[in-house]
C-alpha cells in the first residue's frame, strides 16, 4: 500500500506579515577542512524562504551558492548555525524518520543534467527510484501511470522511458531531472543553476516548465543562479551572496530599482544591454572590497525598511537608508559618453539602415545582377550594350552593370584579336 505523508516536521512558522516560513537559515557557517587548511565557504548566512515563493540566490562562481543549496538537502554539514524546515531543525543529527521526510519533501535539480543522471539506468528507473525508495505507489500499474504522466508533463513521450540518458539532448536530460524531482511531490525544490548548461533557446522552455509546476503544485523554489537578467523575471525575492556572505536581500523589483550594496551594483552593471551601441559605451562597475572599513565599526545584516536587508556597518547603513528613503531609483547601468551623442549616432545608424532597406525594397524583383548577363554580353558585346541600355532605362541597375561589364570585356578581347591580326598581316606584307 502507498505510504501516507506523516506530519513529522510540524507546521510552518508565520512571520509578522502573515507569511508562512517554509525554510529558515540562521547564522549558517560551512567550513571545509581543518586547521590552517580550513576554507570558510559560507559565513553567517541568514534568510527565510516563504511558502509558495521563488527565492533566488545570486552571486559569482565560488561565492557559496551551491554550498548552501547542498546544505539544505543535508549533503553539506554545518559548522555553525542551524537550518529549519517547517520550524523543525534539519541540520545536524536528526531522527531517521525525520530525515526521510526531509528527503521526500525537499528535492534538487542539478546544474549538469548529464552528470546528475545514472547513465546505466533507463529513464523509467531514474524517475521511479524515489517511488521505489519511499514506496509511493499502490501497485506496479499505479507506478507506471505516475511515471508516464510525469514524463508527459515535462514534454517528453512514454516511449522515451526505455531509453538511456546519453540518447537525449541537454534540454531533454534536464527535463528528466525535473521529472525525477517532481514525481516525489516535493514541497521545496532546490534548483542549482538548472539552465546554465543549456542553449539559450532551451532555457526559456525549462523556466516556463518550472513555473508551470509551481502554479499547479504550489511549489517553493530556492533558485541558485549567477545571471541576474534571468533571475529578475522569475523571482519573488533575491539574495545576493559574496564570498559566502549574504550582502543584500530584497524583492526582485526592489533590488533592481535600489541596488544599495556595491557588490549588487557591480552584478547589475554587468547585465548586457541589447543595443550594441549602448553596450559599447556602458560603464562596468567593478566591486572593490577595500572600500569597506570594518576595523572598528563592525558590520551587521540590517533591515533598512521595505523588507530590504543590507550588510554593512552603521555609517554604511545610514547611507543606504538615506538613499532608499529618497525614493529615486539607483542607476546601476550607465554609459560613458553624452547620452544625446549616443542617441544621435543611433538615429544616424537607423537612418542609414532605413535608406538601405528602402533602396533594396524599391529595386525590381528580377534585378538580380546574375552573371549570365555578363557572360552573354561578353560573347555578344553589341547585344549586351543594347540589353544594358534597356535595363538601365527600366532601373534594373544590377542587371545593367553586369551587361556593361561583360560587353566591355568582350570589346577588349575583340580589340586584342584585331590588333594581333593586323600585326600578323603587316608582317606578312613586309
Amino acid at each position: 500500500m502507498i505510504k501516507e505523508k506523516k506530519n513529522l516536521l510540524g507546521n510552518c512558522r508565520v512571520d509578522a506579515n502573515g507569511r508562512e516560513i517554509l525554510l529558515s537559515l540562521k547564522d549558517v557557517d560551512i567550513t571545509f577542512g581543518k586547521g590552517d587548511n580550513a576554507v570558510h565557504a559560507v559565513t553567517g548566512a541568514t534568510f527565510d524562504i516563504y511558502k509558495g515563493e521563488t527565492f533566488s540566490l545570486v552571486g559569482e562562481s565560488g561565492s557559496g551558492k551551491t554550498t548552501i543549496g547542498r546544505a539544505v538537502i543535508r549533503v553539506n554539514r554545518l559548522s555553525g548555525g542551524e537550518i529549519r524546515y517547517r520550524d523543525t531543525v534539519i541540520s545536524g543529527k536528526i531522527p531517521h524518520a525525520v530525515d526521510r521526510e526531509v528527503i521526500r519533501n525537499i528535492q534538487m535539480v542539478f546544474q549538469d543534467p548529464a552528470a546528475s543522471l545514472n547513465e546505466r539506468a533507463t529513464v523509467d528507473y531514474i524517475i521511479s527510484e524515489g517511488l521505489y525508495n519511499f514506496h509511493l505507489y499502490e501497485n506496479e500499474a499505479d507506478r507506471v501511470r505516475k511515471v508516464e504522466n510525469m514524463i508527459e508533463e515535462v514534454g517528453l513521450l512514454p516511449e522515451h522511458l526505455t531509453r538511456y540518458p546519453h540518447e537525449f539532448s541537454g534540454g531533454q536530460r534536464q527535463r528528466i531531472g525535473i521529472a525525477r524531482a517532481m514525481v516525489m511531490e516535493p514541497e521545496l525544490v532546490v534548483a542549482d543553476e538548472p539552465i546554465s548548461a543549456l542553449d539559450v533557446s532551451i532555457r526559456a522552455q525549462v523556466l516556463n516548465l518550472m513555473k508551470k509546476f509551481q502554479r499547479e503544485k504550489n511549489l517553493t523554489y530556492l533558485f541558485i543562479a549567477h545571471d541576474l537578467s534571468v533571475v529578475r523575471f522569475i523571482s519573488d525575492r533575491i539574495g545576493v551572496i559574496y564570498k559566502g556572505r549574504i550582502v543584500e536581500i530584497a524583492s526582485a523589483e526592489e533590488l533592481f530599482n535600489f541596488p544599495l550594496h556595491p557588490y549588487t551594483h557591480s552584478l547589475i552593471s554587468a547585465i548586457p544591454i541589447p543595443d550594441p551601441i549602448l553596450e559599447k559605451h556602458k560603464v562596468l562597475y567593478t566591486y572593490d572590497p577595500s572600500v569597506h572599513d570594518y576595523s572598528v565599526d563592525k558590520p551587521e545584516f540590517v533591515n533598512i525598511g521595505h523588507d530590504h536587508w543590507v550588510y554593512g556597518n552603521k555609517a554604511e547603513i545610514e547611507k543606504y537608508k538615506a538613499l532608499r528613503e529618497k525614493g529615486e531609483p539607483v542607476k546601476a547601468i550607465t554609459v560613458t559618453d553624452d547620452p544625446d551623442k549616443i542617441m544621435q549616432s543611433v538615429k544616424e545608424k537607423q537612418a542609414i539602415d532605413t535608406a538601405s532597406e528602402a533602396q533594396f525594397l524599391s529595386s525590381p524583383v528580377h534585378d538580380t545582377g546574375s552573371r549570365i548577363y555578363a557572360v552573354l554580353s561578353f560573347l555578344l558585346p553589341i547585344l549586351g550594350l543594347i540589353a544594358g541600355a534597356i535595363f538601365k532605362k527600366r532601373k534594373y541597375i544590377r542587371n545593367y552593370k553586369m551587361c556593361k561589364k561583360g560587353a566591355i570585356a568582350g570589346f577588349i578581347v575583340i580589340g586584342v584579336f584585331v590588333l594581333i591580326f593586323l600585326l600578323l598581316l603587316l608582317l606578312s606584307v613586309i
